[in-house]
């Protein structure tokens, strides 16, 4: 492939995994919200690059908007009063990795996560001063790829690629007329990319090089 002129890149299952730290979130705003159930790491792990509103009719089927609305509020709550004791575990590689691919190319951030996430992922890495821009799905409520195209033509980019782990994320770039690389190690699994690799630093030798 020609080099691209801007990598963007998936958080959740991609930069690191932060799931255990959600599960916890979850399960607080379920307990706070009054409902008598628990989540598991399995269970959030199959939602991971999901959209809030997918997650929240997977969880609670058959509650009214206003109650899901509630346990969103409660979960980030809960997730926001987390920031400074989380643990989540950054994949191999991706620090140094982001490191060196910055002074090549131009970096971006594009996810389904609630606003902040991503700042909260930048400032928890030390990464803020790599990333050029960012779009979240909790800014704006829309979809992946209508977030990939509102940071493309902000950024004014021509033929960027869109960095991920799950076939939504393929899916979604492919909306967005974005070509799709594919990390392995991830929470899922698609048969639509155009490269794949099975670790960052594979990933990142490959950009430096091309």
């Amino acid at each position: 492939m020609k080099r691209p002129d801007g990598l963007i890149f998936d958080m959740d299952g991609t930069l690191w995994d932060n799931v255990d730290t959600y599960v916890k979130c979850w399960n607080i705003g379920l307990e706070k919200t009054g409902h008598d159930k628990k989540v598991t790491r399995a269970d959030i792990r199959a939602l991971m690059g999901k959209e809030a509103r997918y997650m929240l009719n997977t969880i609670l089927p058959g509650a009214s908007e206003e109650e899901q609305n509630e346990l969103f509020k409660a979960v980030i709550d809960a997730y926001l009063s987390m920031q400074g004791s989380m643990t989540p575990r950054v994949f191999p590689g991706v620090r140094e990795g982001l490191e060196k691919l910055s002074k090549k190319y131009k970096l971006y951030l594009v996810s389904n996560c609630e606003e902040g996430g991503l700042v909260n992922f930048m400032n928890y890495t030390n990464t803020r001063s790599l990333f050029l821009d960012y779009a979240e799905h909790g800014q704006n409520f829309q979809p992946k790829s209508v977030n990939m195209q509102l940071l493309i033509e902000r950024n004014g980019l021509q033929s960027p690629v869109y960095i991920g782990d799950t076939d939504s994320d393929s899916r979604e770039a492919a909306k967005a007329g974005v070509p799709f690389v594919f990390v392995t190690y991830g929470f899922g699994t698609t048969d639509r990319y155009v490269l794949k690799f099975d670790s960052f630093p594979e990933l990142t030798d490959y950009f430096m090089n091309l």
